[in-house]
């Protein structure tokens, strides 16, 4: 064999034999570089797993303190809730068992009170058969008296017998009005006053001229214009009395009808803020200003059922509703005096466990016919009636109208209330004036009813008309018929005027001794 051949086969087979050495061992440091990086990897894992798992820890127990301390919180909130909710019910228990208390002694003084009555029922059932005794006893021994007829015995007896009940209805009247007034009064007094002063309302007083206030004495004349034709158009539009003098930086406008005057009144107050005065201008402006009043007109309507709480009202009435913003009686607002009739009305209704808001319904439209009544004949109940009638309102509102004034029989129960109402709102201090000519006739009327009672000296009318002194002979009466005479002077009262609110008949009877010393 070639020794060349030989070597080459010998250095070929070592290389191959080196190449496999150095490749496997190659593949021993990778192997082992392999497994170095697999451990660094697994501990990095494990140490990024620590570190999450604590923030996670961490941050559960921070939840978990944060719903620990809402949760307390919560708790508190309700304990305090409970506890109050307890002391609430205590103090309601303490309340039940005081009224439970208060109604024991009423009970307890209600038996008294029978028991007493009916003792003194006995006691009168005993006076009468003395009474009785008396008089046959007295009618025996007059028919034993010579010269005396048997009419003129009975009239006797009568005469006796009618001084002795005169004196007994009067301690009677005494006796009942005292327990009367104990037992109501009170009542009475808290329904009312509870009302009216849940309710204030103002007042107003209007008259039947209005004024608007000019710049200077040169407008004057420029008001009146070229031989008076502006003020005759103005006069002719607005229907109204236009009062020009001497009176410096005024103009009057004179008429019973306030809405016109009111018309006017904005309508010249217009113009001269304008400038151009003239009949066209000045026909222009009055039906613009009319427009604006009829809006306005519907607005106080539609503002006073808002107020009182009424609802579903005829579009009719609601008009003539907001006319009575405009009209006065004895220089009290009409609206006013509705609105305020209205509350009243149905505080007292709820007070006694009637329905409020037909009684407000009442109160509002009660004046009603005010609105219309110079459109029709008679008075403005009646034609109130007709016009709530005819718009479909119901038999109480209609009644309430009608009846408000006791000119009929009484037949609805919230027509008392109405008529109660509007004597309160008319007779509160401020809200109505009257003429001295009235004034004084009322007070001549109320003093000669009291003079015409037999035993009466003086009678004296103070308080403007509230309340009556009356002067009454201690000779000619005694104490149970003074009681007597005063009860009948204010029943004669009742009968015989008309007044709002009420009168307190106050009667004196003294004796006076007189002598003197020389």
């Amino acid at each position: 064999m070639d020794p060349t051949l030989l070597t080459n086969i010998v250095f070929t087979s070592v290389g191959v034999v080196v190449g496999v050495v150095v490749i496997m061992y190659l593949n021993h440091i990778r192997k082992k570089d392999a497994v170095s990086e697999r451990n660094r990897l697994l501990e990095q894992a494990k140490q990024e797993s620590a570190a999450h798992r604590r923030d996670v820890e961490l941050s559960l127990k921070e939840e978990s303190l944060r719903l620990k301390t809402e949760v307390e919180k919560d708790l508190v909130s309700l304990r305090d809730k409970l506890y109050q909710q307890e002391r609430q019910l205590e103090k309601k228990q303490d309340l039940l068992e005081q009224q439970q208390e208060h109604l024991r002694k009423a009970e307890r003084m209600v038996e008294t009170n029978q028991r007493r009555l009916a003792e003194r029922i006995d006691e009168a059932g005993r006076r009468n058969d003395e009474l009785a005794r008396l008089l046959d006893s007295e009618r025996q021994t007059l028919e034993r008296v010579g010269g005396m007829s048997l009419q003129q015995a009975q009239d006797r007896l009568l005469e006796i017998l009618s001084r002795q009940l005169e004196d007994e209805q009067g301690a009677r009247i005494i006796k009942h009005e005292r327990r009367i007034a104990e037992k109501s009064e009170s009542r009475a007094r808290d329904i009312v006053v509870t009302a009216v002063q849940r309710f204030a309302a103002n007042h107003t007083a209007e008259s039947t001229t209005s004024s608007v206030d000019i710049t200077n004495d040169e407008m004057k004349g420029r008001i009146i214009g070229r031989e008076g034709r502006n003020i005759k158009a103005f006069e002719k539009a607005t229907g109204v009395d236009v009062i020009i003098d001497e009176t410096p930086g005024i103009v009057v406008m004179s008429s019973f009808d306030p809405i016109r005057r009111y018309v006017a009144q904005v309508s010249l107050t217009k113009l001269i803020a304008d400038g151009r005065i003239h009949p066209a201008r000045i026909e222009e402006l009055v039906l613009a200003t009319q427009q604006e009043v009829d809006v306005a007109i519907q607005r106080a309507g539609e503002g006073a059922l808002e107020e009182a709480g009424v609802r579903r009202l005829h579009p009719k009435l609601v008009e003539l509703l907001g006319r009575l913003r405009f009209r006065t009686s004895y220089s009290q607002n009409v609206l006013n005096h509705s609105l305020e009739v209205s509350a009243i009305a149905g505080l007292i209704a709820e007070e006694i466990g009637m329905d409020g808001d037909i009684a407000r319904r009442c109160g509002l439209l009660h004046d009603i016919g005010k609105a219309a009544d110079h459109e029709a004949e008679g008075g403005h109940p009646k034609i109130g009636a007709e016009l709530l009638e005819r718009h479909g309102e119901g038999p109480d509102v209609v009644h309430a109208a009608l009846g408000h004034h006791d000119e009929i029989t009484i037949e609805h129960p919230y027509t008392v209330l109405v008529a109660a109402a509007d004597a309160i709102s008319a007779s509160r201090p401020g809200a109505r004036r009257e003429s001295l000519d009235r004034y004084i006739k009322r007070m001549e009327e109320l003093e000669s009813i009291a003079r015409g009672f037999s035993g009466v000296e003086q009678v004296f009318a103070i308080q403007a008309g509230r309340e009556l002194r009356v002067i009454a002979s201690s000779k000619l009466t005694t104490d149970e018929s003074a009681a007597k005479i005063c009860y009948d002077i204010a029943r004669a009262c009742e009968k015989q005027l008309t007044y709002p609110g009420e009168i307190k008949v106050t009667l004196l009877r003294e004796t006076r001794v007189i002598e003197v010393a020389r």
